[in-house]
């Protein structure tokens, strides 16, 4: 794996030096999320990093993982499988050639996430590649009180604009003793109230989603996670009828990967806001994390629909488009707040003085 290493490294070094830009490229399952690339092809060279791959370090006792970044998700999940145990953020794959590095660069999550937290919450470290084709690495394998940034979390989401992350350190859970689906017909009103109602009280769901199928009436999903207990006491409060655990899999996989018919759409908006923020003047959307993820296949007026989610806290993504035509003019990403963008163009000029690593795809003009 050294031998990889090295070899990365040069092509970062040889790259910087003929005034290229370097395109991180991992197994492509999820190219297409963010901005596109605007620089001219033969400026640019492709640093292919899914050679990088393999479990460096797996500890099922103390429930920690080191990889490299383009070992496969499926891999890592087989073999957390085997200890009853699973990535708690149940990041999306998007296609069998998903990685842990992708996984971590583009920080998103799926149906889990409301109940165990987001992708950065189980980031211990990293290793990463900078401009000078040294490693660097932050974090560690521990969680840790940390004074200043916690860069190894920064990284989360930054999609490879500050380097290639060669190497991982996060934190697994065990899997749930048991889960249960259970789906109730209801108005996406109603869906919204009950989320608001549940919230505040000790129940174990794990995952809630409501799916439009006829203007406002569609149905309502929750998943109980947790012992057969704590699973049967829910039940017992909380509407709709159990689905057979295959089809709930299979609900809850499709909700995941995007493959159900919702998304079956060239377009596709994510809102994210606080859970009980309030209703959006939109087109009738997809709802999961208990109303704090929203999705949106028809938006009329871009600047509304950004300005409405801001004002409740939250931030509006254009997640799938059908061309560069289709991008707003300040990109796909709700424009930063200027605090958040002063930090993140510094961190760019510390770690990447020269701006070689995927221009324009966090942000545009970065």
């Amino acid at each position: 794996m050294s031998f990889v290493l090295n070899e990365l490294s040069e092509q970062v070094v040889a790259a910087a030096a003929s005034h290229k830009r370097v395109l991180v490229k991992g197994g492509g399952s999820k190219g297409f999320y963010g901005n596109p690339e605007t620089t001219t092809t033969e400026n640019v060279i492709s640093l292919d990093v899914t050679a990088y791959k393999g479990v460096i370090e797996y500890e099922p006792s103390e429930l920690v993982m080191t990889a490299a970044c383009g070992t496969p998700l499926h891999e890592i999940e087989k073999l957390l499988e085997e200890q009853s145990q699973m990535l708690p953020w149940e990041p999306p794959h998007f296609g069998p050639q998903a990685t842990i590095g992708g996984a971590i660069a583009t920080g998103l999550a799926g149906p889990r996430r409301m109940a165990a937290g987001a992708t950065s919450d189980f980031v211990l470290g990293v290793r990463m590649l900078n401009a000078e084709g040294r490693l660097l690495r932050f974090g560690g394998q521990v969680m840790k009180n940390v004074a200043g940034y916690d860069m190894s979390r920064l990284l989360v989401g930054s999609l490879g604009i500050f380097g290639p992350l060669m190497e991982i350190s996060f934190k697994v859970l065990p899997k749930p003793l048991h889960e249960k689906t259970l789906r109730h017909a209801c108005t996406i009103n109603q869906a919204m109230d009950l989320f608001r109602h549940v919230h505040a009280r000790s129940l174990c769901i794990s995952a809630s989603s409501w799916v439009p199928e006829n203007g406002k009436n569609g149905h309502m999903y929750l998943r109980l996670s947790g012992s057969g207990v704590a699973v049967a006491q829910a039940k017992t409060q909380l509407p709709g009828d159990e689905l057979a655990d295959e089809d709930a899999r299979a609900f809850w996989l499709s909700l995941r990967e995007q493959s159900h018919p919702f998304f079956n759409n060239t377009t596709i908006w994510r809102v994210c806001v606080p859970p009980l923020a309030g209703k959006m003047n939109e087109s009738i959307p997809l709802v999961e994390w208990g109303g704090g993820q929203r999705w949106l296949r028809q938006v009329q007026d871009i600047r509304h629909i950004r300005h409405n989610a801001q004002q409740l806290g939250g931030h509006a993504t254009l997640f799938r488009y059908p061309g560069p035509d289709a991008i707003p003019a300040d990109g796909v990403f709700h424009p930063f707040r200027t605090h958040i963008e002063g930090i993140t163009r510094r961190l760019k000029t510390a770690l990447d003085p020269r701006g070689i690593f995927n221009p324009d795809r966090l942000i545009k003009n970065l």
